[in-house]
């Protein structure tokens, strides 16, 4: 165990974030988002929340600053986006980027075609919908 690290943050991830450099991207998936069929690493973060990982992952990692840093996934139409969810996601990311933007809501196909060019996807218990977020490093 690492001091200052959160012990939610695997040794598996903790070398994937130091790994990845300037514009790299991280795809952190709901419990059903199809990570093995888009991205070319997987990491399995099962029966955490992705709430859960940003509150471990934020302190280690700089967002972008000249790309747009953060991305989910907008609702395919007839279907409803919990606002809370992204509000929870905000309040782990503005605690440690204050600056922060509000995500870019991409159409789920379009989202998808994105995670390929990921560096590294975490797949983790989040049972939200749209519970997807990407995340830039800066």
């Amino acid at each position: 165990m690492l001091k200052g690290i959160s012990p939610i943050i695997s040794p598996e991830l903790l070398k994937t974030l130091a790994e990845m450099g300037h514009g790299d991207e991280l795809v952190l998936a709901d419990a059903r988002f199809p990570g093995y069929t888009y991205c070319k690493t997987v990491i399995r973060a099962d029966g955490l929340r992705v709430v859960q990982l940003l509150e471990g992952i934020m302190p280690l990692f700089d967002l972008d600053t000249y790309e747009h840093p953060l991305i989910m996934m907008a609702p395919v139409d007839g279907d409803a986006l919990d606002p809370d969810i992204e509000s929870r996601y905000m309040e782990s990311i503005r605690r440690h980027s204050p600056e922060a933007p509000c995500p870019e809501h991409i159409e789920r196909f379009a989202f998808y075609e994105h995670a390929t060019k990921s560096y590294a996807c975490v797949m983790t218990g989040e049972l939200a919908s749209y519970g997807n977020l990407i995340i830039k490093k800066g």
